[in-house]
């Protein structure tokens, strides 16, 4: 499904224009999920943390018992050969995947003597500097290792995503903040999740439940870089209702300041735009 549009995609060993097909009906992944995808963004002419993004998703193969076929470096090559169709000022969001093909006798496992892979680039614009989302509780929650890929970015988890955004929207709120098996929280249905008490960042420490964000590292390391305090730690959701600010961090928008976690109102604070612009001073930066 297409979200944004000037769609490119990568397949077979060549690029292609459009939203071409690249998954046959008895292709492993297409019946059986075994299909995994990271996501990273060009904007301002630059991509950053590309390579970090490209290595993830062969991490996530690997975890979904799939082999990846191409290397962390060739794939950064491919990417920019693909860019090199788009504006500069173009916004475009970059997603390399990977799916299994065969299954073992069962069709159960995947077998890893070949692997399905493209890449599709599509023209999505990021969200304006003044966008805020609503959070909500969701009585789902996220799975641990024990029961399902958590240590890959894996299709087959989305559709619990789904659950938790369907039933924070049936309440009128944008997104669902999420617990963990322990029923602390742990991020939001598509996000992670930091709160600021007191001048001190807070967001909740990777604990096997949910990815821990290329995005989220990003911010981490420019604001202490930039002498704030950030810890990583347990968080309740009582933690969040009496926080001065919330801002939620993902490759698809960077930041978005949260404005209401159910009754509790928040304002955009100064630490969600302390954060938006060093990034992009960093981002800048990277040539």
């Amino acid at each position: 499904m297409a979200t944004g549009s000037n769609i490119r995609t990568y397949f077979d060993g060549r690029w292609h224009d459009g939203d071409v097909p690249v998954m046959r009906g008895a292709d492993h992944g297409a019946w059986l999920g075994s299909t995994v995808f990271d996501g990273a963004r060009y904007v301002h002419g630059r991509a950053p943390d590309l390579d970090l993004h490209c290595a993830r998703v062969n991490a996530s193969a690997k975890a979904l018992m799939i082999a990846p076929t191409v290397t962390t470096e060739d794939m950064v090559q491919i990417v920019r050969e693909g860019l090199s169709a788009y504006a500069p000022d173009a916004a475009v969001y970059i997603r390399p995947m990977y799916w299994g093909i065969h299954g073992d006798a069962t069709a159960i496992v995947p077998l890893a003597d070949e692997t399905g892979f493209a890449i599709c680039l599509e023209e999505i614009p990021m969200a304006s500097e003044t966008a805020s989302m609503t959070v909500t509780r969701t009585r789902f929650r996220r799975p641990v290792m024990e029961d399902a890929v958590v240590n890959a970015k894996a299709g087959c988890l989305y559709p619990n995503n789904a659950r938790m955004l369907a039933e924070a929207r049936s309440k009128g709120f944008a997104n669902a903040l999420v617990a963990d098996a322990m029923g602390n929280v742990a991020e939001t249905a598509t996000s992670n999740i930091f709160m600021v008490r007191d001048g001190v960042v807070f967001t909740p420490v990777p604990n096997g439940t949910f990815l821990a964000g290329i995005t989220r590292a990003r911010h981490i390391a420019n604001l202490r870089a930039d002498g704030v305090e950030v810890v990583e730690t347990v968080l309740s959701f009582d933690d969040f209702l009496a926080a001065d600010e919330v801002f939620a961090t993902g490759n698809m928008n960077k930041i978005t300041p949260v404005t209401a976690f159910d009754e509790t109102q928040y304002q955009v604070g100064p630490m969600a735009r302390r954060a938006r612009s060093l990034y992009w001073d960093w981002a800048t930066s990277q040539g």
